[in-house]
């Protein structure tokens, strides 16, 4: 067998709109290199019509015939030379790639809270005492126990979380165990939750024996 004869798509030219195929792109190609444009126009016009079959369900939208002549337009790499019964000059916005979002790259002490929750620890540092900033220092203790639980193979202790808020605002924040334990979102730690499964199944006994 000769290898150096099979075509593979690895080593074809990659398509602008893969769900159209190659060989709707080839008859785009084909189509741009038309000397004579009323030529051109017919052969676009049977494409928009092979392109309209391809994909029946974008019937049901307002815009379906728009976007057909979109894709024809990036398709040909806007090069195709005929009289668009749409404007077509919107589809560059198609076409073009959107810019990559910057990755935060700051340094944190330590990974398992983030850097979220290493900016509510500025945020503190910042604020007056009061209500609000108790409120934030509830919600900021709340996320840390949850980091804590799920990176720090179930330690999410109270004390940790209280020592730890207070190491990472520099002081500035000194919140009492108490204060968390009363918190209206107080999560359990792995302990509580172990010593209340038994409780949990002597009701469920309990509920089986009275139904019987």
């Amino acid at each position: 067998m000769n290898i150096k004869g099979l075509d593979y798509n690895t080593t074809r030219e990659k398509l602008v709109l893969p769900e159209y195929g190659r060989e709707i792109q080839k008859m785009v190609d084909y189509a741009v290199a038309l000397p004579n444009k009323t030529d051109r126009q017919r052969c676009a016009e049977t494409i928009i019509a092979v392109m309209d079959r391809m994909l029946p369900h974008n019937r049901a939208n307002v815009d379906y015939k728009q976007k057909l002549w979109d894709h024809l337009a990036i398709m040909s790499g806007f090069k195709l030379d005929i009289d668009y019964p749409y404007d077509v000059s919107g589809a560059a916005k198609i076409a073009s790639k959107p810019q990559p979002m910057s990755y935060p790259m700051n340094r944190i002490p330590v990974r398992h809270y983030g850097n979220m929750v290493f900016q509510l620890f500025e945020k503190l540092k910042t604020m007056e005492p009061g209500a609000a900033r108790t409120e934030l220092t509830l919600i900021t203790a709340e996320q840390m126990k949850r980091d804590l639980s799920q990176w720090s193979h179930g330690s999410n202790s109270d004390e940790k979380v209280v020592s730890d808020l207070a190491r990472y605002t520099d002081g500035m924040i000194q919140l009492d165990v108490r204060e968390m334990q009363n918190a209206r979102f107080a999560i359990p730690t792995k302990q509580q939750n172990q010593q209340q499964k038994p409780q949990n199944n002597e009701r469920r006994k309990g509920r089986r024996r009275s139904n019987h």
